[in-house]
């Protein structure tokens, strides 16, 4: 199926590993322009040399870390200089604190705050006057299925990742009439570095095997296992896509079904 990215603008932010990753290596092989971003310098490099030997298409890059103030504002600076407009954001930073509530100090709760919310408004925010000039376009954040199903020891991102929720469906409302949609993809556990190192970590303090962490873990989810990176990834780039032009304000689980909620 063609996506209609061919010729698109496209700025992915978090796309040195994972779901980011994974998002900008299927536009850009759909046929889109790929800006990548991340805080990691040599990641974001190694990243677009994947992309380019995967793909035949090599994506510019920059190094931002939207958690910090001005740091927004200087990516979108270079989407200036490169396109003058953007057609697709996507905004796939965000983590979680593994705790028990009484553990947690206030510096955490608004170090992750930065980390999964304000890092979206301030990326939002920069890139509105972008969008506008593009065509069709759209924005989509990455949140979690733990917005609707809170994980236990995972409080700060239950909150935070539930504030997303509200984001996007006001967003939406808000800049519906000028033609911007915002949606949001909530995955479920995914098979990413960052799951993986938590795997090992817990299998070294169990003395088991990181397959038995995992499986462990799979077991809770109804179809029975991990995502892919790229599994969830092909939701990202078909809401960013022409072809989702009439989805907005929506927040779509991709989770294997652990989300077990009605709304």
């Amino acid at each position: 199926m063609d996506l209609g990215f061919g010729g698109r603008r496209v700025l992915v932010v978090g796309a040195s590993a994972g779901i980011g990753f994974a998002a900008a290596r299927m536009m850009a092989a759909e046929g889109a322009e790929v800006l990548i971003a991340s805080r990691d310098p040599a990641g974001i490099a190694a990243a677009a040399d994947r992309i380019a030997a995967e793909t035949g298409r090599r994506p510019a890059t920059a190094t931002a870390d939207i958690t910090q103030e001005g740091a927004a504002e200087a990516l979108l600076a270079e989407a200036v200089a490169r396109w003058g407009a953007l057609d697709a954001l996507v905004d796939a930073v965000g983590g979680s604190i593994r705790s028990g509530f009484e553990a947690l100090t206030d510096a955490d709760w608004l170090g992750n705050y930065s980390f999964n919310v304000l890092s979206a408004v301030r990326v939002v925010r920069a890139a509105l006057p972008l969008l506008r000039a593009g065509r069709g376009p759209s924005i989509v954040l990455l949140g979690a299925a733990a917005s609707r199903m809170p994980y236990p020891n995972q409080i700060v991102s239950n909150v935070h990742k539930a504030g997303l929720l509200g984001l996007v469906k006001t967003l939406a409302g808000e800049y519906a009439a000028e033609g911007i949609r915002v949606n949001c993809v909530a995955p479920g556990r995914t098979l990413t570095r960052l799951w993986q190192q938590r795997a090992e970590k817990l299998a070294a303090e169990r003395g088991v095997a990181v397959e038995e962490v995992i499986a462990e873990f799979a077991h809770e989810i109804p179809l029975g296992r991990f995502a892919t990176a790229e599994e969830v990834a092909v939701m990202v780039a078909w809401l960013s896509s022409p072809l989702a032009a009439y989805v907005t304000g929506q927040t779509v689980n991709v989770d294997g079904g652990i989300a077990r909620g009605l709304l």
